[in-house]
C-alpha cells in the first residue's frame, strides 16, 4: 500500500473520530472487517469505501438530517450522495488518483442500494455491521417501535445466508434481545 493510501485511511479515521455519534468509528472499522470476511480479495476502492461510507455523519455542519426527507429511503439516498462527495473531496486532498476517487465515489454513492458486485458486498458489509455494532446504540436512543422499523428495513436488504449471520448476533440488553427475537420470528412466519 502506498504512503498516500495509508495517509488517506488515517485521514478518514480522524474525520470519523470527530463524530458526535459514538458508534460511527467502530461501525466504520467493523464494516471493513465484514467486507473482508465477505470478499477477502477486496481491492483498495472497496476497502476505502467501507471505511468512509458514512463519513458525512461525522461532519455536523454538512450532514443530512432525517427530518428533512419524506421517506427513510430518500434520507438514506441523500446520505450516500453526501458521503460520496465528502470522501471524494478528502481523497483529492490526499492526491489520490482520479481513477480510484471515481471508483470509491461510485461505491459510496450506491452503498445503501447495492448494484454491481462491489456495491452489493459493500451494502451487505454495512448492513451486517449495523446489526453487529450500531443496533444497541440505536435502541438506546430510539423507541422499541422505531428500532423495530429500522431493524426490518435493514433485514430486508440482506440475502438469506446473511440473514442467518444476523440472526446469530446476541445482544446484552434483554429488551433488545427480545425485540430482535420477535422480529426474526415474525419474519420467518411471514416468509420474508
Amino acid at each position: 500500500m502506498t504512503e498516500k493510501l495509508v495517509y488517506l485511511k488515517k485521514e478518514i479515521e480522524e474525520i470519523i473520530k470527530k463524530s458526535l455519534v459514538p458508534e460511527d468509528l467502530p461501525h466504520s472499522k467493523n464494516t471493513l472487517k465484514w467486507l473482508l470476511k465477505l470478499k477477502p480479495d477486496a481491492g483498495e476502492a472497496l476497502k476505502i469505501a467501507a471505511l468512509g461510507h458514512d463519513i458525512e455523519r461525522a461532519m455536523e455542519e454538512r450532514k443530512v438530517r432525517r427530518d428533512n426527507y419524506k421517506s427513510y429511503n430518500e434520507f438514506k439516498d441523500a446520505h450516500a450522495l453526501n458521503s460520496a462527495k465528502i470522501i471524494a473531496e478528502t481523497m483529492r486532498g490526499c492526491k489520490i488518483s482520479r481513477e480510484l476517487i471515481d471508483g470509491v465515489y461510485f461505491l459510496v454513492r450506491n452503498h445503501e442500494r447495492g448494484g454491481n458486485n462491489g456495491v452489493t458486498v459493500l451494502k451487505d458489509a454495512d448492513t451486517i455491521s449495523f446489526f453487529d455494532v450500531n443496533l444497541p446504540y440505536y435502541f438506546a436512543r430510539n423507541s422499541a417501535e422505531e428500532t423495530k422499523k429500522r431493524w426490518l428495513w435493514g433485514y430486508k436488504k440482506l440475502s438469506s445466508n446473511l440473514k442467518k449471520i444476523v440472526a446469530e448476533f446476541d445482544y446484552q440488553d434483554k429488551e433488545l434481545r427480545s425485540l430482535v427475537s420477535n422480529c426474526i420470528a415474525n419474519r420467518k412466519n411471514s416468509n420474508i
